[in-house]
């Protein structure tokens, strides 16, 4: 850390500190972690076929049950998803936050389960799946679920005579990402979707033929102040934090995700999910 960020987070701590106490640590730690942001995104593109105009698809990330984030919260976020009426579910890791010691029940499979989407769930690695001995334990409940694993893999989605191609990279920290497998054979003429849990993982996905990477991780940093912003996020999600980001012909969509890790506040970071709507550009 340089002097720069040292000062910047030392500073940010002190505010913090000082800042959320009484009313305001209240909201932090008991309002704000409970609320939901449904982010609209229209992804434009030369790329998208006809068939794809107005296709739906619906992000949720980091969920990090079990620390602070109950199965009836689960449950909300699965009716909400569901209202959205999504063409495609994608989840982009971080299930639980602790694997080794989460009491597993079959009550959060049927909760899972009951996502609908048209064109399927998918899902890829974070590392706190991979953490605590958690990899296949995770990957069990996500199929009994109905989601479909991408760890260093890509598939096609179809409608009609058309397609685009998903894919998905196993998690940057704790597992093995090869995007050159995963992209292995790739067509650079179809729409392609990355699902890559950590975001800053985007300095390598731009060398290759890839339109969209969808990520989490960083949690927005979770604690954010004026002036200042987020005062931490994780390895790998130090560059790119939340939002949108262009990187050359790669767009970046970062989501603050819907959990909390570590300390369980959020403060002028909202819990999100991301409903993407692709849109045809032909002339």
């Amino acid at each position: 850390m340089n002097r720069r960020s040292f000062l910047k987070k030392s500073f940010g701590s002190l505010l913090a500190f000082l800042g959320l106490g009484g009313g305001t640590y209240y909201y932090a730690r008991e309002i704000e972690p409970s609320l939901l942001d449904i982010h609209e995104e229209t992804i434009s593109s030369d790329k998208v076929t006809s068939e794809f105009d107005n296709f739906k698809i619906v992000q949720f990330s980091d969920t990090h049950i079990g620390f602070h984030y109950s199965l009836s919260q689960l449950e909300e976020l699965v009716q909400t998803i569901n209202k959205q009426k999504p063409d495609l579910i994608v989840f982009t890791g971080d299930l639980v936050d602790a694997p080794n010691s989460y009491n597993w029940n079959t009550t959060l499979i049927r909760i899972l389960k009951s996502l609908k989407a048209t064109h399927g769930k998918y899902w890829i690695f974070g590392n706190h799946d991979h953490g605590g001995y958690g990899t296949n334990i995770v990957k069990n409940v996500m199929d009994q679920s109905g989601f479909k694993l991408l760890q260093n893999q890509q598939t096609t989605i179809k409608k009609g005579q058309e397609s685009f191609a998903l894919a998905g990279i196993d998690d940057v920290m704790l597992g093995d990402p090869n995007l050159e497998k995963t992209l292995k054979n790739a067509d650079p003429s179809l729409f392609t979707i990355l699902l890559a849990h950590e975001p800053d993982f985007a300095d390598k996905t731009v060398d290759y033929p890839v339109d969209v990477q969808l990520s989490g991780h960083s949690h927005g940093g979770q604690v954010r102040l004026p002036i200042i912003g987020h005062l931490y996020t994780p390895l790998y999600a130090e560059k790119y934090v939340k939002g949108k980001y262009q990187l050359g012909q790669l767009i970046l969509y970062v989501t603050k995700g819907v959990g909390t890790t570590r300390l369980p506040y959020r403060f002028l970071c909202e819990p999100e999910i991301y409903v993407f709507t692709l849109k045809a550009t032909h002339s």
